[in-house]
């Protein structure tokens, strides 16, 4: 006969306590003495000495449906020949090992004949069954793919309770998470007659209907309202006709997270000691539910008092100057940790980041509560300053493709500067703005040795692509239509003739290099444009140059033809030095821009001009001041603001030449044109919560004359409505977006000399990754065109409001989409502009 193994306690509880762990576990492996023994292959019972020494001279496994018996001895781990003791470690490994493949159900080991010193085994085990398919009932086939995936209901899953136990909440658990509260889900399982070991399993899942949330029912407090607590809970919210924007679904888990939330709005309004006592659901006949929360606000308290201990760099009245909390006022918690620690934001004015932007990187300032009298607080700030450090090594990884100095001219933390919290701040967004980096992955990794004081800075950053390319081409007016455009925005021009450089462009220096033709039947524009951001390589100088050429021929709309006698040739270039200002302080620049243009018509009348022969000269000089802290993100900006104020003005040519403009004839009036222009944009950024962000716009814009007799220029005119896109015009006008109405259609047909737009666009981003950034907004946009000041009236605007969405693309620039409401007529309508579609295509952000 042969006897099951008999192990001596110690083993039999680490085996059993081990095994029991393991997953699929379903019997014990190891048995007494009493189990009824099996039949042996040797007669009369076997003997064995315990602990003694063995040779493994055989294994044997029974009860395998699907493995083969070589694969379960590979599993053990033990090898004919080897030595076993028994009880032993190795024989307890391989039991172990057995069930670590997550195969077998139980494994049973036996002694089936000792001859001297060699001992022969065989291993007993049960097969887990093989999920071989897998049916979902009750919800959609994409849901069930979905699903399947997720719990690993896969083919050829083994099928333990794990598996089944897991599977079934996990399922139950997420259509409760979509607002479900009575889904429930049943597995089923049969044997699968076609194959081995094997069974199919019915997943039903009854969902139910959806539960709304009828109302939030608070109880016990008296300070602090409803509406206020309802406020805060920022997951769970009511239902009411028109909520779109959050559901009103109860999860347990968000549910949880808003009554700390709400015990957050308690401490913010004095009530520090406020308490959740309980809560309940109640349902209602219409398969809603209310939730029920029992409070205790406790006492109110207020501030008694702050002090300083260990300030020696600044003065208490300093650091009160910035904490901004007087004795008497509610204590607020919340305020108390921003005002010292900080709010996490970048312009955060917490004491702590006065201390980082001093050099005191080590520096620790906690504020405590001291003591607690009748309903006052007080409160001591303890700083430990330590000593200010220095930057000692600073560092760019991840730019493969453009050059170290370009980078490391945007950083503002140099070795050897006192260590300061804004100029890395500062720095992240300066090579985000550069370009070519992704800005949501600029990672600053800060080294501080605390013995010598130091700081070592490693930016870590990631390229994406800076070139674009437009390639087009359409058939409309009775011709093809073609285009080509080129933009490389981290030219190298010294790499122009290095051969090695082309990968496949010479790359790599910052500059922008921009090509441009445009060609059809009737018209073709070619340009070329330059700008060197750091001329010398010095200072934050730049240079651009652009020329460009355009001819145009008269065209029959009826009969298509192409009259290249009648002829517009237009010929202009321009010349600009900017410069970054370091007063009032380093987001300021000054640009200043040379250009001239030349329009020599032929026989080809157009709207603005008022003779359609003859040569007219525009050369004009710009100068505009800027200041742009918008950042970090250039595509998708999250604080700081982007204005300008500029004029651009000509030669008052008739207050010096003593002609009489009176009596001369247009083509000798408009030889040489002369006006000037004023202009103001601006926009600011605000974070209103999370991720969603206000956009304010404000622009102005007046064109003036110097002569009474000569009037307004027919050129440089404000173009008001749609999209904003600057068309095939030209005329230099500026084309000004106010979506809701048509392209340039709420100024007049010869264009205004006034304008004015105000803006607010809230904005939500939907993915910021290097491939391509997605945003959605909401806007309210007014604005007007005027002809003079006569007509200017400030408050007489064209109103509209919409919806969009932008997606930027390295390759492709900004495309969008936006659908706007006019709310007036057009000038010379009487019926309101109404919806408008409009497609953007390179606007800016």
């Amino acid at each position: 006969m042969r006897y099951k193994l008999s192990f001596i306690l110690f083993t039999f509880l680490f085996i059993s306590t081990t095994i029991l762990a393991q997953e699929n576990v379903t019997q014990d492996t190891i048995k007494t003495k009493e189990t009824p023994p099996k039949a042996t292959k040797q007669s009369g019972p076997i003997v064995y000495e315990k602990g003694k020494a063995y040779e493994l001279g055989g294994i044997t496994v029974t009860g395998l449906q699907k493995f083969s018996e070589q694969a379960v001895k590979v599993f053990t781990g033990l090898k004919v020949g080897q030595e076993i003791r028994i009880p032993g470690d190795k024989l307890s490994s391989a039991i172990k090992k057995l069930y670590e493949q997550k195969q077998f159900s139980s494994v049973d080991a036996y002694i089936t004949q000792v001859d001297g010193n060699t001992m022969y085994l065989e291993f007993d085990v049960q097969e887990l069954p093989q999920l071989s398919n897998v049916t979902f009932s009750g919800i959609k086939k994409s849901k069930s793919k979905e699903l399947q995936k997720e719990t690993q209901l896969t083919t050829g899953a083994m099928m333990t309770d794990n598996l089944l136990v897991t599977s079934q909440n996990y399922i139950e658990n997420s259509f409760k998470e979509k607002g479900f509260l009575n889904a429930k889900v049943t597995l089923n399982s049969r044997v699968d007659s076609t194959d081995t070991n094997s069974k199919e399993m019915l997943v039903h899942i009854d969902k139910g209907s959806k539960i709304k949330i009828k109302e939030i029912i608070f109880d016990g407090n008296d300070q602090v309202s409803d509406q206020t607590l309802a406020a805060a809970m920022k997951n769970t919210k009511t239902k009411f006709f028109g909520r779109f924007w959050k559901g009103s679904k109860f999860i347990q888990d968000k549910f949880d997270e808003d009554l700390e939330s709400i015990l957050a709005k308690f401490s913010e309004k004095g009530h520090r000691d406020a308490r959740v006592l309980g809560d309940s659901i109640s349902w209602n006949d219409d398969n809603t539910v209310n939730l029920h929360i029992a409070l205790e606000e406790g006492q109110k308290y207020y501030f008694g008092g702050i002090t300083y201990l260990g300030n020696k760099v600044y003065t208490d009245e300093q650091l009160n100057n910035l904490l901004r909390i007087n004795k008497g006022e509610v204590y607020n918690s919340k305020v108390l940790k921003e005002r010292v620690v900080g709010d996490g934001s970048p312009d955060s004015e917490d004491i702590a980041s006065l201390y980082q932007n001093s050099g005191y990187i080590f520096s620790q300032v906690t504020p405590v509560e001291t003591r607690v009298e009748n309903d006052s607080i007080y409160v001591q700030v303890r700083i430990s300053e330590d000593e200010p450090a220095t930057l000692k090594r600073v560092t760019v990884n991840g730019n493969d493709k453009t050059n170290d100095h370009v980078a490391y001219r945007q950083i503002r933390t140099r070795p050897g500067y006192l260590y300061r919290k804004d100029d890395i701040i500062r720095t992240i967004r300066e090579l985000g703005q550069l370009g070519f980096f992704d800005p949501e992955t600029i990672t600053p990794d800060l080294k501080p040795n605390y013995i010598d004081k130091t700081v070592d800075i490693d930016y870590t950053v990631a390229e994406k692509g800076a070139s674009q390319i437009e390639l087009q081409g359409g058939y409309g007016g009775g011709s093809f239509i073609g285009t080509l455009g080129l933009s490389f925005n981290n030219f190298s021009i010294r790499n122009i003739f290095n051969k090695k450089a082309y990968k496949p462009l010479p790359m790599g220096d910052g500059q922008s290099l921009s090509l441009r033709l445009q060609k059809s039947r009737y018209y073709t524009t070619s340009s070329f444009s330059f700008t060197e951001p750091w001329l010398g390589g010095k200072k934050p100088q730049s240079l651009s140059f652009s020329i460009y050429n355009s001819k145009q021929y008269r065209y029959n709309y009826v009969t298509r033809d192409v009259d290249k006698d009648q002829r517009l040739d237009i010929i202009g270039a321009s010349v600009g030095l900017g410069k970054r200002l370091s007063w009032p302080d380093d987001y300021f620049t000054l640009s200043q821009t040379v250009s001239l243009q030349r329009y020599d018509l032929k026989d080809y009348p157009i709207g603005s001009f008022t003779f359609d022969t003859g040569i007219s000269n525009n050369l004009s000089y710009q100068i505009v001041l800027g200041r742009n802290s918008a950042g970090p993100n250039p595509i998708f900006p999250t604080s700081g603001s982007d204005f300008a104020v500029g004029a651009k003005l000509t030669f008052p040519y008739s207050l010096v030449n003593d002609k009489d403009y009176s009596t001369l004839p247009d083509e000798e009036k408009y030889e040489w044109l002369e006006y000037y222009k004023l202009n103001f944009k601006g926009k600011w950024y605000t974070q209103l919560f999370s991720k969603i962000v206000l956009m304010s716009n404000a622009e102005f814009g007046f064109l003036g004359y110097y002569n009474d007799e000569l009037g307004y220029s027919p050129f440089e005119r404000y173009y008001v409505g749609g999209d904003g896109l600057a068309q095939f015009q030209l005329d230099g006008r500026e084309t000004i977006g106010l979506r809701g109405y048509e392209n340039s259609q709420v100024s007049s047909i010869q264009g205004g000399t006034i304008y004015n737009k105000f803006q607010l666009e809230v904005r939500y981003p939907i993915t910021l990754k290097p491939s391509a950034s997605i945003y959605a907004l909401g806007f309210l946009e007014a604005g007007n065109s005027y002809d003079g000041f006569d007509e200017f009236k400030a408050f007489e605007l064209k109103r509209s409001a919409g919806l969009g969405v932008r997606i930027f693309m390295p390759a492709f620039g900004l495309l969008g989409i936006d659908f706007a409401h006019g709310f007036d007529p057009l000038p010379g309508r009487i019926e309101k502009s109404g919806w408008q579609t409009h497609f953007i295509i390179g606007q800016q952000f």
